[in-house]
């Protein structure tokens, strides 16, 4: 009787997971897609191109100047006294100093501005992937990459309909 009592106990159990398991639906939504694809996210990055395309300029004129600055040295190095080569090797040294300071300075800048400029549009990527969720009763989205969902149907994809959603919002 016990036996048979427990048979029956872990067969509703498994039962009820099978049960649990046909009303839980899954959404993926490819993140970096949605938000290179959306109107907002292709206006950011032309933006953010545009900084560091002005950045890249100067600094390609800058390390030029030094290149050139260094040939100059190499030239007059043979006919300097000591003193004056000490000291135009230190002045090289510190101009080359202050340019990696400027390149590190510029990298943090972009890395900072891309933040600033993504931020709004992944809270909207966001707020409309909840939307879209609670709409088609869907009980989990992740994340698509290759590194983490090795294989989803089509179906399950949200990305394009989320960059529709972003799109159309134009608050």
């Amino acid at each position: 009787m016990k036996a048979m009592l427990t048979v029956m106990m872990v067969g509703l159990g498994l039962v009820s997971q099978a049960q649990a398991n046909a009303n839980l639906k899954i959404g993926l939504v490819d993140m970096q897609k949605a938000l290179q694809s959306s109107e907002r996210g292709k206006k950011a990055k032309a933006e953010l191109e545009s900084v560091f395309n002005k950045r890249k300029a100067e600094l390609q004129k800058e390390e030029a100047e030094l290149k050139k600055q260094g040939e100059e040295f190499q030239k007059q190095a043979l006919a300097l006294n000591e003193k004056a080569k000490a000291e135009k090797q230190q002045a090289l040294q510190m101009r080359f100093m202050k340019f990696q300071e400027n390149t590190q300075r510029s990298q943090a800048e972009i890395q900072g501005k891309e933040r600033e400029l993504t931020s709004p549009i992944l809270e909207k990527i966001r707020s409309k992937i909840t939307e879209i969720a609670k709409k088609k009763s869907i009980s989990v989205v992740l994340e698509k990459s290759e590194n983490s969902v090795l294989y989803s149907q089509d179906q399950d994809d949200l990305t394009a309909e989320v960059i529709q959603a972003v799109n159309a919002d134009k608050n």
